[in-house]
């Protein structure tokens, strides 16, 4: 077994080893994985954070032996708290990085970081204010950062920035923590998750106090909640239906 570390700002993750495959999710600076299968020009990884699996390009990341992967594997992470922030490499050179790029693996990349980060478990009420960080960001399927986001991105990026593990998809999500009756009975920070015509969850947000509701749709919007699901407030229309609500924390 082979492993990695990402060492550029962003790196697609994608359905098949092309560069015209589909976007299925991104691999952010700093974030370790193992290497699953190895061709040519292309990699099979499967990421340490939430056992995502997908293809990359082999000129986007560095190999690392199994014991750093370990050790890396094994820390509180440590992740850039700014929107965009840059490192510095051995010849001096800076690379940018988004928020929530891991920090842990600085040493084992030769690379230098001045800017603010965070780690460890938050308290609940912060969510709220880390969501905010990503309002109006575009949505991007597949996406995981502030200048593109899906809708399970958004929530696992600001569940991760307060030291909480989401897996990465909303159907993956709504099968962690603990299902609530009513929404009366929520507390912002709480996920809300909705499905489609054929019962299938395909949407997720973060409740919010007074029946609002943060989520990606379109953007990183603020809408409302009610018993029904989301209530745009652009639209004057229901545009998700709800199926449950989930206390993570």
């Amino acid at each position: 077994m082979q492993y990695g570390i990402c060492n550029l700002s962003i790196v697609p993750l994608r359905e098949e080893p092309a560069d015209t495959s589909e976007l299925v999710s991104q691999v952010i600076y700093g974030e370790i994985f193992k290497i699953l299968e190895q061709r040519k020009n292309w990699s099979k990884i499967r990421l340490a954070f939430d056992s995502y699996e997908g293809w990359i390009d082999n000129k986007q990341h560095l190999e690392i032996t199994e014991e750093a992967y370990k050790d890396l594997n094994k820390e509180t992470p440590r992740l850039s708290a700014d929107l965009v922030e840059f490192i510095e490499d051995s010849n001096s050179q800076l690379y940018p990085i988004v928020l929530g790029a891991s920090l842990n693996g600085l040493s084992n990349l030769n690379h230098k970081h001045e800017g603010n980060y965070i780690e460890g478990k938050k308290v609940k009420s912060d969510i709220i204010q880390t969501a905010f960080l990503y309002l109006n960001t575009p949505y991007l399927w597949g996406g995981k950062t502030p200048f593109g986001i899906d809708c399970s991105g958004f929530t696992q990026m600001v569940y991760k920035l307060n030291g909480y593990k989401l897996l990465r998809d909303a159907s993956q999500q709504a099968t962690q923590g603990e299902a609530l009756s009513f929404i009366e009975e929520s507390e912002p920070g709480d996920l809300a998750f909705f499905d489609n015509s054929e019962g299938a969850i395909t949407h997720v947000g973060i409740i919010m106090k007074d029946n609002y509701i943060i989520h990606a749709h379109g953007k990183v919007r603020i809408d409302r909640l009610d018993h029904s699901g989301i209530y745009n407030v652009d639209k004057k229309t229901h545009t998700h239906k709800l199926r449950v609500i989930k206390k993570i924390i």
